[in-house]
């Protein structure tokens, strides 16, 4: 909805695995929790491992040009940061301030590369109550926050615009709980997908969801947007798994259920899974040459995302539509665009008809994205889809929402973000629209 989410912890409940032997991957035991978190020393961290889905060097960024510049944004009237304000922020985060230039160049800048903030100051709580005393801070003082994970979104939704103060998950990363009968880990925020499934692999256990930037993104995000990932189809919808979650809203806190809400900073949540599996499948994965080529095909599938950005410049639309209708659009778009694009491509799940659709040129072309805009949302719309399905709206697709929503859902939305975050400090200039549709 309106802005972008936190999730200092969450709970959710795991599939068994396949077969424990086909995903046990050696050495990724779990270590201490953070001395800064008092949990439990049943409690545990797993081994951090971090792939480098996103473009990490500051050097790389410096070409990017910054978002309110190429889209012509205004800033609104958010207070800016005082010495006052950083003597608190230090205060409460010791060591846990970035103003290092070069650290808050990777944090401003989108893994496409297409978006760029200039914040000034990053923020790296550890617990809950950091989180809460950093948003009714600066709810106090109007000061606008960017929540972030592993800044691995699509659309402009995990980056500032302006100078926003970016709150990052990084170090939210400990596993509070987890209960082998019933399946439900109890974690923070930023634990990395890929590390909790590590984790859970070594009892016998299964993340309901993989994605391509798993190596990166945080279970955070993942929830926030209600990710599909490679397991739709076996697991069903990542919604459907959650029991609930605690959130952090600007100056309150409470416990809600998930409702895909990105007016507040989300603090805890949980899933709910089955557990069985068929005979079938423990043969298959029992067999060395199945393992093998699992891997093999998986791989190349989760690497189509990188192989395209480094084909060109891509313009990227994540989509869903009814499965007699999933590839009609991309065949329909090699047509339109002819020789003008590169390549043009399309792939996604079938499980719940998530489309992700990719036209791919040698550099930025006005003309071929005109040709392409409103084009696919008007097509889309005839044909009953959504212009968004797992990226969500962020900023790039903000001013698109009413050709998959009426007037009146946008409406309650902007209500419900007005009555959650008042000074709309919460992840600005993103998800809801920019003008009001009229009725007409």
């Amino acid at each position: 909805m309106a802005c972008a989410v936190v999730l200092p912890s969450c709970a959710m409940q795991c599939r068994r695995a396949l077969c424990k032997r086909w995903l046990h991957l050696s050495g990724r035991k779990s270590m201490a929790s953070s001395a800064h978190l008092h949990i439990p020393p049943m409690l545990s961290k797993p081994r951090q491992r971090r792939r480098q889905f996103h473009w990490t060097t500051g050097y790389r960024s410096r070409d990017v040009e910054f978002t309110h510049v190429r889209y012509n944004v205004q800033r609104l009237g958010f207070a800016a940061i005082t010495t006052e304000d950083m003597a608190f922020f230090n205060d409460l985060l010791p060591g846990s301030v970035v103003t290092d230039p070069d650290i808050l160049e990777a944090s401003n800048v989108d893994w496409l590369r297409t978006m760029r903030g200039c914040s000034q100051l990053l923020l790296r709580p550890r617990i809950t109550e950091e989180v809460s005393q950093i948003l009714r801070y600066c709810n106090s003082r109007n000061l606008a926050v960017n929540p972030q994970g592993g800044n691995t979104g699509l659309v402009g939704g995990s980056v500032p615009v302006f100078d926003e103060i970016i709150v990052s998950t990084v170090q939210m990363d400990n596993i509070i709980s987890f209960n082998s009968n019933s399946g439900v880990l109890t974690c923070q925020a930023g634990c990395i997908l890929e590390n909790l499934n590590n984790y859970l692999e070594e009892q016998d256990f299964i993340m309901p969801l993989d994605l391509a930037s798993k190596g990166s993104c945080h279970i955070g995000g993942n929830v926030a947007t209600n990710a599909g990932g490679l397991r739709l189809l076996r697991y069903g919808s990542l919604r459907g798994t959650v029991l609930g979650l605690e959130v952090v809203v600007t100056a309150l806190r409470r416990s809600w259920i998930y409702s895909r809400n990105p007016k507040a900073c989300w603090v805890k949540f949980s899933l709910r899974l089955s557990s069985w599996i068929t005979v079938a499948e423990r043969l298959f994965a029992s067999t060395l040459n199945y393992k093998t080529h699992c891997k093999a095909l998986w791989a190349l599938r989760e690497r189509i995302t990188e192989a395209l950005v480094r084909d060109g410049f891509v313009y990227k639309y994540d989509i869903s539509l009814p499965l007699e209708r999933f590839y009609e659009i991309v065949i329909d778009m090699r047509n339109r665009l002819g020789v003008r694009a590169k390549r043009v491509v399309g792939y996604g799940h079938l499980g719940d008809g998530n489309l992700h659709l990719n036209v791919v040129s040698p550099a930025f072309d006005q003309q071929l994205l005109d040709s392409i805009e409103p084009y696919l949302y008007e097509w889309i719309a005839q044909h009953y889809g959504s212009i968004s399905a797992e990226h969500g709206l962020g900023f790039k697709k903000k001013n698109c929402i009413y050709f998959s929503k009426p007037k009146e859902a946008v409406d309650l939305m902007q209500q419900m973000k007005a009555i959650l975050d008042p000074k709309g400090i919460l992840n600005p200039y993103k998800t809801l629209p920019s003008f009001t549709r009229s009725t007409h």
